[in-house]
């Protein structure tokens, strides 16, 4: 996120002075970034992505938790369990489709289109690893589920994300 403000913050202040320079009747420098809002775009779907895991494991995602709330503890657990196999089955297809579509990537050499040729395999690998973390992430809930789900299912409580006035 750094980086991004960085090349942005670059960019806004060329582009000032050169209207500034254009303005008192000066010849523009013509100081600027090429292919900066490309870079910014990976760098922010990157920086994105490597949240997903991350927001997952501090339970920060939005549940729509209405209906199974008012479902017994008991009945609730196999609810959290359908769901979370249903999440990881999602996130293990579209993982595997980021690996495969990076491998195309790096056979036959495709670049961004725009005025900086970045080799795609770069970002798309960035996203598989971050949906592979997510993986990793909903794996090691569905097994806290399931193992409370056999073992006490009547004593399951979900997992809420803390109040951000608490002190960690």
């Amino acid at each position: 996120m750094v980086a991004i403000c960085a090349l942005i913050a670059l960019q806004v202040t060329f582009r000032l002075v050169d209207a500034l320079l254009v303005l008192v009747g000066l010849s523009r420098l013509g100081m600027s970034i090429t292919g900066v809002s490309e870079i910014a775009s990976y760098l922010l779907v990157g920086a994105t992505f490597l949240g997903l895991a991350y927001t997952f494991v501090h339970h920060a995602h939005i549940r729509v938790t209405l209906l199974i709330t008012r479902l017994p503890p008991a009945i609730r657990v196999w609810f959290e369990v359908f769901c979370l196999i249903i999440a990881l089955a999602i996130s293990l297809m579209l993982s595997y489709g980021l690996v495969g579509l990076a491998r195309e990537s790096i056979q036959y050499n495709d670049v961004s289109s725009g005025f900086v040729s970045i080799p795609l395999w770069i970002p798309q690998l960035v996203l598989a690893f971050s949906v592979g973390l997510l993986c990793l992430a909903l794996a090691e809930a569905l097994l806290m589920a399931l193992k409370t789900a056999i073992r006490d299912p009547s004593g399951f409580r979900e997992a809420v994300a803390p109040d951000d006035s608490e002190e960690y």
